[in-house]
């Protein structure tokens, strides 16, 4: 199936490791362009020369007023168009209501909320029929996470932001997308699994919940972010994925 992606241009922030360059990496094999970006500008820079020729990698925090606007004209300078934006932030400190500190809700709102929707609105404004912008959230969207009370109080929130945006983005031809992982093997995953003091233990506690009985892939999701980017996907928009392998039991 070809999915459309050949020559189109991607902005894909958080992309120096796990879920965002495992999409950045799959939307490239199909021949799309991508910026690629991390807080980090050298490691930004190395994930883009892994990928080949059609990504640049640029040190940008999202917490940064000024990113999201350096993102789109780096996407027009390197590549000449801007097609759709994948917004993946790290996640933001666990902690319980008890424990969670105002600075960290503060970094966090900063980082994951209102960085995400800075970098959406700027990518909004330069995209026209066709243009796509998607968020990385977790299923924390549908039900809260133990011992991550930050994102489950974040990521509802902006994926109410999200379907707003659908809305009003739609008579443009503009889709807007949330994709919800849960159980994938990432650094990310794996630091959480270790917090219990038996990381071991954890998975196979949290691989029992899930149908398929395994946490899904990098690859696995970077394959479902492309297609859901793509036009191959022209008809899809306001929606939430989740990329859990089953784990969300509700409709």
């Amino acid at each position: 199936m070809d999915l459309g992606l050949k020559d189109r241009v991607y902005i894909v922030t958080g992309a120096t490791r796990g879920l965002g360059l495992a999409a950045a990496r799959e939307l490239a094999a199909d021949g799309a362009k991508v910026v690629l970006t991390g807080r980090d500008r050298e490691r930004a820079a190395a994930a883009a020369a892994g990928l080949g020729g059609n990504a640049v990698g640029v040190g940008a925090d999202n917490a940064d007023p000024q990113s999201a606007a350096r993102l789109v004209a780096a996407a027009k300078e390197h590549f000449g168009r801007l097609d759709g934006i994948l917004i993946s932030v790290g996640g933001p400190a666990p902690g319980t209501a008890a424990d969670n500190t105002d600075e960290q809700w503060t970094a966090a709102f900063e980082t994951v909320f209102l960085g995400a929707v800075r970098l959406a609105r700027a990518a909004a404004a330069e995209l026209g029929e066709g243009g796509v912008v998607a968020f990385v959230l977790s299923g924390s969207v549908h039900e809260p996470i133990p011992g991550l009370t930050i994102s489950n109080g974040l990521r509802p929130g902006l994926a109410g932001f999200a379907k707003s945006l659908s809305v009003e983005l739609g008579p443009k031809g503009v889709r807007v997308l949330g994709l919800l992982p849960a159980r994938i093997d990432t650094d990310r995953v794996r630091e959480l699994d270790a917090l219990s003091g038996d990381a071991a233990a954890a998975r196979a506690a949290n691989e029992a919940r899930i149908p398929l009985r395994r946490y899904g892939t990098p690859e696995e999701f970077g394959r479902t972010a492309a297609f859901m980017l793509s036009p191959a996907a022209s008809y899809l928009t306001g929606v939430m994925l989740p990329v859990d392998g089953g784990f969300r039991h509700g409709f």
